[in-house]
């Protein structure tokens, strides 16, 4: 459908496999589990099934922060390939049933139980660990943050990524509509963000772990293809935010778990031990075949 053709809804709506663009094989109108296949378990307490997706990178930054800051955080990263459907398998639906990445589960106690949802994620193992939440005065502010990112980033990548970059065509009106809403979003960070270098308080907290792989990658031009298209250079204080996020090594150990795309370098597909990152990266799997 192009936007000259005008579009009259049905009486019912039907689904249409065909016409969801390049992740509609992601999409249905469904829940559940569509095939069986059991979760693997590693040896750590914390046993994380994800992809690098912005949702799964803020799980493993958050993890690489903890054992940098010296918490006995050990974790397994298991790799859930999104695109060949690894979500709606039995075991991962057992542990989330909305079947999206990341899910977790804690096996730190007696009895293993799922966490589900990134911010959901996040703020349990920062409870857990009493670490990356700022001062108890400024909870109120660093909560509010996390549920911005939540209930922003929808339109940034469902919304603005969708219709920019995966649509079957491109729309004008749907491409003008989330870019709009994209840049007052990128307006609001810049804004809250002038004379300060974190989110909240004086040092990095999980509010700046949610937000930075959606919006600090969109400002450094690694989504979408669209930096020019926004203008994000004009978000002056939003980019020196994300330079700071990304230049601490912990995060850029966190954006490599789970990776699939990108250079070989900086992809590890999964995460069982620190030595990982120097051993089992797909540059030295490769040359190894």
């Amino acid at each position: 459908m192009t936007d000259s053709q005008a579009y009259t809804p049905p009486k019912v709506w039907t689904w249409d496999a065909e016409n969801g663009g390049k992740w509609g094989s992601l999409n249905r109108p469904i829940a559940g589990a569509t095939h069986e296949q059991e979760l693997p378990v590693g040896a750590h307490p914390f046993q994380l099934y994800s992809m690098g997706t912005p949702n799964g990178v803020k799980v493993t930054v958050l993890f690489e922060e903890l054992l940098a800051a010296g918490h006995d955080a050990e974790y397994d990263a298991w790799l859930i390939r999104i695109g060949d459907g690894d979500q709606f398998g039995s075991g991962f639906v057992e542990i989330n049933p909305n079947s999206k990445i990341p899910a977790l589960v804690d096996r730190s106690g007696d009895t293993p139980f799922r966490v589900f949802e990134s911010g959901a994620i996040l703020l349990h193992l920062a409870e857990k660990f009493g670490a990356f939440l700022g001062r108890p005065e400024d909870r109120p502010e660093l909560l509010s943050w996390l549920m911005w990112q939540m209930g922003s980033a929808p339109y940034l990548g469902g919304g603005f990524g969708h219709f920019y970059a995966y649509a079957p065509e491109p729309m004008e009106y749907p491409i003008n509509r989330f870019a709009m809403e994209t840049k007052r979003q990128l307006d609001v960070l810049d804004r809250h963000l002038a004379g300060r270098d974190w989110m909240v308080g004086d040092d990095i907290t999980i509010a700046d772990i949610a937000i930075a792989p959606w919006y600090g990658r969109l400002v450094k031009g690694e989504a979408y293809d669209a930096g020019e298209f926004l203008s994000v250079q004009d978000y002056k204080n939003v980019v020196a935010w994300a330079d700071r996020f990304f230049d601490r090594p912990a995060v850029q150990r966190g954006k490599m778990v789970n990776r699939t795309f990108g250079d070989p370098a900086e992809q590890l597909w999964e995460r069982h031990d620190a030595s990982d990152f120097d051993t089992k990266t797909q540059d030295k799997v490769q040359a190894a075949e």
